[in-house]
């Protein structure tokens, strides 16, 4: 008896041996989980800068109290500019022409309130890091921190306009800005959740 126990402990080893090699997982079996991409705060916010400054946002903020048209930022048409409301002249109001949509048989782009951004709001010919810091500062933005900026960037319906912007005069769909609606506003909130840190010049 006592000689056929280490015999018996050394036949249980080796069957859970032989078991264990032919039940293992191998590694190569594991699905692999790939992390997180981390985008940086930098690359949010040029993301961000790529839609205002793209002609569907830039056209509407002047320096020279001009709207512009087009992707080429024409004057435009009939010599119209800001007027004392950012509204047109009295006679000739941006309403007058530009309804509450967009008009497909005539091409004139529409969409509520349709009109200029306030003279303090001009980004034409700055940097994006300018454009950054008149946006940030409530001074020139209308009195707006940081949770009002990004309600007015992520739901006023006409700086969403930009992604319905409809057709033109000939027919021709308007260009949209480089990010979808969803990424773009899914970048809006995520600069500012961020802290809206503007890169170091």
């Amino acid at each position: 008896m006592k000689k056929s126990l280490p015999l018996l402990f050394l036949l249980v080893l080796l069957t859970g041996m032989l078991f264990g090699l032919n039940t293992s997982v191998h590694v190569s079996n594991y699905k692999t989980i790939d992390k997180p991409v981390e985008v940086s705060n930098e690359t949010t916010f040029h993301q961000l800068m790529d839609v205002l400054t793209h002609p569907r946002c830039m056209n509407c903020h002047p320096t020279d109290n001009l709207p512009k048209q087009g992707m080429e930022r024409q004057p435009h048409h009939f010599d119209m500019a800001r007027g004392a409301d950012d509204h047109g002249f009295e006679a000739t109001q941006c309403h007058t022409c530009h309804q509450k949509e967009n008009n497909p048989y005539s091409g004139v782009p529409g969409a509520p309130h349709w009109g200029l951004a306030p003279a303090s709001m001009g980004w034409q010919g700055l940097t994006r890091i300018e454009i950054a810091e008149r946006l940030l500062n409530t001074e020139t933005n209308g009195g707006k921190n940081h949770e009002a900026l990004v309600e007015h960037l992520t739901k006023d319906a006409l700086v969403l306009w930009a992604w319905n912007p409809g057709v033109d005069a000939n027919g021709v769909e308007r260009e949209k800005p480089p990010l979808s609606k969803e990424e773009y506003i899914a970048v809006v909130e995520k600069w500012f959740a961020d802290g809206a840190v503007i890169p170091t010049k």
